[in-house]
């Protein structure tokens, strides 16, 4: 039978557009890409005009084959991936793998998952953009020769194991930077006055100390203050001015990318990466009862705040018929973006139906679903909606040099606040700050006077959110990167979050130092902005990728070899302390190992004594050697106990003459519970960390449970007990 062959990235994207398309559509997912640059070597032939050596991913051997033996029955191969730069370079790998001629309309474009949207793109299919996919291929060339070049040299001067990247290293300096700023921060005292007056009969109202002598206010200390009150005791108060003015303020413009992952931060703690994995749900698709699997918000990867006239004038309709005419503006809302560099690709962020408000569809959604849905959907209508309006009442008063104001406004038309009304929690309606009606030349009695001290104080550390913020004000990275960015600082160790503020680690810091020194251009702000932009060239097609690369890699080949021959080698310094050595009293010495700072004994190599480098206030311990009554079953040598960087294991003592190790089974007290076998069931260790229970007797015994194992037989069918989760 004919069909058409639809790839997606997904499983869950495949199974939402399986509804849409019915019949005579396969549609399957290549699990994101299939084919990368290898990991075990650069992948790049410099020599050969920056050509890549592009391979198929481990593991996805079966599935590529899966997909050309579908590819062969087909009658037409679309490609469906995600609608950005990654979604087209998928796209063009597929295209290779499959053999889908150059030229031919295979590409499909889904901004949304809703049946007209999807309808319109399988209607209108166009070739591969390979300006884009180019654009794409720099990116992942670039940072793999970064990354695959830099990184040995800190395995050899710094420690064995570390990396470099060329967004993510600057994303690093940025919060280096920071921290440092915070540490050679030195608090300064000021004051503020303040004072309650009254005008006969009025009321009290509070005036703040604006001016002197026509200059912003500085009173450095107690004494200035008082000086101040002082000369204001001495003066009558009288009203200078009053001035009151209708103002409105407009609602905030639609999501990006950015702005979502900063809200989300705020309003509920997300970091970055859970955000993007929670929107992407929400765009791929969720099933919300009789309609099935819908797609509730547009692609989520956008820095562009245009949304499309069709969909403004739906909007309008909502609004009039939700709230009324007079919430309708009377024309349609436009927003700029503050970055120069917008590629507005995609529109903003906003629900693919409105009428699909978060309340309607909360008991489909998780918990986290439905927090960000209610956030998307809130900021977009609230976006299309009019401004709030408020009358707003400034007063002076003019002591001689001193000028002093109150501020108070009224609301007087809600506009955008009234969408927040169904969800309160996400934004709070101003108060009114009244102000009493008086007039010019009115006398004020002061009734309290209020000054307050102060110090000033360091900037703030970073958020994910406010780091977010920073690297798009500074053009550093795109809406894809951000997550990545944050999320492989931490996983390396480079930075930690600490109640929700990001600190540099101590190698974080080291690393950064090293590759200021070496590197000046790769931990440039400006260059890194710079590169994005001759990125987003190569995708407008106006500059050849491999131009760019030559260009970057000409500066960036001398900055090697000059940092292989004069980057410091931390590995060869060693720092004097005045510790004594346990075994032979020399002073023990701090030096850097495979996994880090530890003690060493001065004397070596005639003493080798080391010991963990102690946190400030413990005191040294050496490393002690275990033995065990256990023998080892090679050489006869008494086993010991020692630890290694996955924990506590079992190897004999006459290491290297013998390297025989055993895992040290940690027993639970349970037998085995297989009939026959005389083992205990004991705790271990997959590769990848996750503790699962087996017997003590293995290979002989194959006894395993994901489950702690209790003592006891179950009274009903005589099967194992385990411990309730």
């Amino acid at each position: 039978m004919d069909h058409r062959l639809v790839i997606v990235e997904s499983p869950t994207k495949a199974r939402t557009l399986k509804k849409f398309l019915g019949k005579g559509y396969d549609v399957r997912a290549s699990v994101g890409h299939i084919i990368d640059l290898p990991k075990s070597k650069l992948g790049v032939d410099v020599e050969n005009n920056f050509k890549p050596h592009y391979i198929t991913i481990r593991g996805k051997g079966k599935l590529l084959k899966e997909l050309k033996q579908a590819a062969a029955k087909a009658k037409t191969i679309l490609l469906a991936t995600d609608p950005d730069r990654e979604g087209e370079a998928i796209s063009w790998h597929l295209s290779q793998a499959l053999k889908i001629s150059d030229g031919n309309a295979c590409r499909v474009l889904i901004p949304e998952f809703t049946k007209s949207v999807v309808s319109d793109a399988f209607k209108n299919p166009r070739s591969l953009d390979l300006d884009k996919v180019n654009s794409q291929q720099a990116r992942r060339v670039l940072d793999r020769l970064v990354g695959y070049k830099i990184s040995p040299i800190l395995w050899d001067k710094l420690q064995y194991g570390l990396s470099a990247g060329r967004v993510q290293s600057v994303a690093l300096k940025i919060i280096c930077d920071r921290e440092t700023e915070v540490q050679a921060f030195s608090p300064r005292e000021y004051w503020t006055i303040a004072l309650d007056v009254e005008a006969a009969g009025k009321g009290v109202f509070t005036l703040d100390l604006k001016k002197i002598d026509g200059a912003d206010i500085d009173i450095g200390d107690e004494a200035a203050a008082q000086a101040v009150l002082n000369d204001v005791r001495a003066m009558d108060l009288a009203i200078s001015s009053v001035d009151q003015t209708r103002r409105q303020q407009r609602p905030s413009a639609p999501f990006i990318t950015s702005t979502l992952q900063q809200s989300a931060s705020r309003r509920f703690g997300f970091s970055t990466k859970k955000t993007m994995i929670v929107a992407q749900q929400l765009y791929e698709g969720v099933d919300v009862g009789k309609r099935g699997p819908i797609g509730l918000i547009t692609y989520m990867r956008t820095d562009s705040t245009r949304v499309s006239a069709r969909v403004q004038e739906e909007t309008r309709e909502f609004i009039e018929k939700s709230f009324g005419a007079n919430y309708v503006p009377k024309d349609i809302p436009q927003y700029k973006s503050k970055k120069a560099n917008v590629q507005d690709a995609h529109e903003a962020i906003r629900p693919t139906d409105m009428a699909l408000s978060p309340k309607d569809v909360k008991r489909h959604l998780t918990d986290d679903q439905y927090k960000l849905y209610s956030l998307i959907w809130t900021r977009y209508l609230a976006s299309q909606c009019c401004p709030t309006e408020f009358n707003q009442t400034r007063i002076e008063v003019n002591a001689g040099k001193y000028l002093f104001r109150a501020v108070g406004r009224q609301l007087v038309f809600d506009g955008y606040l009234k969408v927040y009304d169904q969800f309160p929690n996400l934004i709070q309606r101003p108060d009114d700050a009244l102000l009493p009606d008086v007039n010019v030349q009115e006398k004020l009695a002061i009734k309290e006077e209020k000054p307050e001290q102060h110090f000033t104080q360091p900037p703030p550390r970073f958020t994910e959110a406010s780091l977010v913020k920073t690297l798009e004000e500074n053009g550093i990275g795109r809406p894809s990167t951000y997550s990545a960015i944050i999320t492989t600082m931490l996983d390396r160790k480079y930075a930690e979050k600490k109640e929700k503020l990001l600190f540099p680690s101590e190698l974080g810091m080291t690393v950064v130092d090293l590759l200021s020194e070496s590197f000046p251009n790769i931990m440039n702000v400006e260059f890194t902005a710079a590169m994005e932009a001759e990125l987003d060239a190569i995708e407008q097609g106006d500059d050849p990728w491999q131009a760019v690369l030559e260009r970057f890699y000409s500066d960036f080949a001398k900055d090697l070899e000059r940092a292989k021959e004069q980057m410091r080698n931390l590995k060869r310094e060693v720092v004097e302390t005045d510790i004594d050595c346990s075994v032979c009293s020399q002073k023990m010495v701090i030096k850097r190992g495979r996994y880090g700072k530890f003690l060493a004994c001065s004397g070596y190599p005639q003493c080798k004594n080391t010991s963990e480098l102690p946190k400030e206030g413990e005191e040294p311990t050496k490393r002690k050697v275990e033995f065990l009554e256990e023998k080892c079953e090679k050489c006869g040598s008494p086993m010991q106990l020692r630890s290694g960087r996955f924990g506590k294991f079992k190897a004999c003592s006459d290491y290297p003459k013998c390297k025989n190790t055993k895992p040290l089974l940690n027993k639970i007290g349970v037998p085995c519970p297989l009939e026959g076998c005389e083992g205990e069931v004991v705790s271990r260790f997959t590769r990848r960390k996750k503790m699962f229970y087996g017997c003590s007797k293995y290979p002989k015994c194959d006894f395993t449970s994901w489950v702690r194992p209790a003592p006891g037989r179950c009274p009903l069918c005589s099967a194992f007990l385990v411990e309730k989760r």
